[in-house]
């Protein structure tokens, strides 16, 4: 799609029980110029002050590349009065040939008070057909989980970056998911922002010489920003996971502790230091040392090895962009299980 897109912001508030027949409208007035479009719905949950201002632009980028119906939900539980309003938009870019607008719709709901736990009510009833629901819930969540709305999600997208209890959320989100009978597929954009420094450092190990020394690694270093210590443990987390380390005694929260296949200990150093979310990690076998490292002020890591102090290579890798937009382009480009994730988050739960 070209940048270049058309959006009816603002919407068109109508009632919740003529939704059907005011998008028909919407369409009928675009006439031969705009295409409706859609491979998915995705419903945003949020109980920010500013949801639906803040959500409304970023589902506008989004549909550039993946069309959807978007069901965006602004809920404030402790409203004093109970209340539902809705809107309809449009999120319209220009296809390549320029002759006509791919639109996306967009629902728009704010909930008060009691009538929030009307929610899968809202979303179930306005579902486009049976395509697969994407569910985007923005901050944290609520104990007790609602079987009825795990009943149909496919994807659960959340961010644990934020959580102030992460083995508590996690509990209530694997909650969700056994309730579901296994079939939501969990999706954590903390985990997201972690593939270009995953990919970068796992690429050191393609060649024969380098994989053979995974078996020496003795400590890891990892620079992170503030706010973003969860993200930094979930790269230990991986770095376990993948090769088969066991959790060693408790740490804190900058020392964590593992022992390698062999039973020697394996030590990760985290570090606040960082502009960026993880900003370096150095990997140390011995007199080697594989280093990536997101450059400043730029959308790049660096990519290097060092051995006896001297470095043997470097080259640059992308590095991707920390923002909710590239974030969620990123996961709904993928599909599957995250069976990766779910083992790295199990290898480091006991130290958050």
């Amino acid at each position: 799609m070209s940048a270049s897109t058309a959006t009816f912001a603002a919407g068109i508030p109508v009632e919740i029980g003529q939704i059907d027949r005011e998008l028909k409208k919407l369409w009928e007035q675009g006439g031969e110029m705009m295409t409706r479009a859609s491979l998915i719905n995705l419903a945003v949950y949020s109980e920010a002050p500013d949801a639906l201002t803040a959500n409304t632009p970023i589902i506008a980028q989004i549909t550039e590349d993946h069309a959807c119906r978007a069901l965006v939900i602004a809920a404030t539980p402790s409203g004093a009065e109970d209340g539902v309003s809705a809107w309809i938009s449009a999120h319209c870019h220009v296809s390549r040939a320029g002759s006509k607008h791919v639109c996306s719709e967009q629902l728009s709901f704010a909930i008060e008070g009691s009538l929030t736990k009307l929610l899968p009510n809202i979303v179930f009833s306005h579902l486009d057909s049976d395509l697969p629901l994407y569910l985007w819930w923005q901050g944290e969540f609520h104990d007790p989980m609602d079987p009825q709305l795990w009943a149909w999600v496919d994807r659960l997208i959340f961010d644990s970056q934020s959580w102030t209890d992460f083995d508590g959320q996690m509990a209530l989100v694997e909650t969700a998911q056994a309730k579901s009978n296994q079939r939501v597929v969990l999706c954590d954009l903390n985990w997201t922002r972690l593939v270009q420094m995953r990919l970068a450092l796992a690429q050191f190990f393609d060649q024969p010489a380098s994989l053979a020394l995974l078996a020496e690694i003795e400590r890891v270093e990892i620079d992170f920003a503030a706010g973003y210590h969860s993200t930094a443990a979930l790269l230990a987390g991986w770095l376990s996971a993948q090769l088969g380390w066991m959790t060693g005694e408790a740490g804190d929260e900058t020392r964590l502790s593992f022992t390698d296949q062999c039973g020697q200990p394996v030590e990760v150093t985290l570090q606040e230091t960082s502009a960026a979310a993880v900003g370096r990690c150095s990997i140390f076998c011995g007199a080697t040392e594989f280093r990536v490292v997101h450059a400043a002020h730029a959308d790049l890591i660096e990519v290097s090895e060092h051995r006896e102090g001297k470095e043997r290579r470097r080259q640059w890798m992308p590095a991707g962009k920390n923002e909710p937009v590239a974030l969620m382009s990123e996961e709904l480009m993928r599909g599957g299980r995250h069976h990766v994730y779910l083992r790295a988050f199990e290898a480091v739960r006991e130290f958050f």
